[in-house]
């Protein structure tokens, strides 16, 4: 079974927003243990974190960075996690990607995750 799967990326003009996906295997989702977070990685560059969320308690953690442009939410009955970009600039260009973790103690540390989905690609254009 898919654990995580990712959908929403697409080409944008520099200034647009875009709503990205993360579809969670149900028995991952439900568990009081599994933060999902998003990361990103640009061409020549290591992955970074951007946003994550608990999908049973809710809390939410940002990249200091991202925390005024990106925002993390969840869809409880769907299973979904869901990363809305607004303002978006050239250098968000990147792979993003979503994923899984039990008692995730730094949620934006990609090295805290197990499972991870394909990525899906945004591209800014100025």
């Amino acid at each position: 079974q898919v654990q995580l799967e990712e959908s929403g990326g697409g080409s944008v003009q520099a200034g647009g927003s875009l709503t990205l996906s993360c579809r969670v295997a149900e028995a991952t989702y439900n568990s009081r243990s599994n933060c999902v977070g998003w990361f990103r990685q640009a061409p020549g560059k290591e992955r970074e974190g951007v946003a994550a969320i608990y999908t049973v308690g809710g809390s939410t953690y940002y990249a200091d960075s991202r925390k005024d442009r990106f925002t993390i939410s969840r869809d409880n009955a769907k299973k979904m996690v869901y990363l809305r970009m607004n303002g978006l600039r050239p250098e968000d260009t990147a792979m993003y990607y979503c994923a899984a973790g039990d008692w995730v103690g730094s949620p934006i540390d990609l090295y805290e995750y197990n499972s991870w989905g394909q990525g899906t690609q945004v591209t800014v254009s100025s």
